[in-house]
């Protein structure tokens, strides 16, 4: 059985904020340590992260993730792409 995948986007709305290369290492040691996930697309102000679905790891677990993380002070100044 093939891995399915989900793309998470998030994007700067701060100029303050910290770049993408920052928040990627940011958002990679917040979400769930057993998830296998990678960056993808990661630049200034915008950075893709790829996901693999399974198990308990859904598409639903995952914006609630991504939105917790995000709500993190660190994290101020970038949001989830819809």
């Amino acid at each position: 059985m093939n891995p399915r995948w989900t793309d998470v986007v998030i994007v700067r709305r701060d100029r303050t904020a910290p770049t993408g290369e920052t928040t990627v290492v940011r958002m990679l040691g917040m979400l769930p340590a057993h998830w296998p996930c990678t960056p993808g697309d990661v630049g200034q102000d915008r950075v893709v992260l790829r996901i693999e679905l399974g198990g308990v790891t859904d598409a639903s677990a995952v914006r609630l993730a991504v939105s917790r993380v995000l709500s993190d002070a660190a994290l101020r100044g970038w949001t989830r792409e819809p």
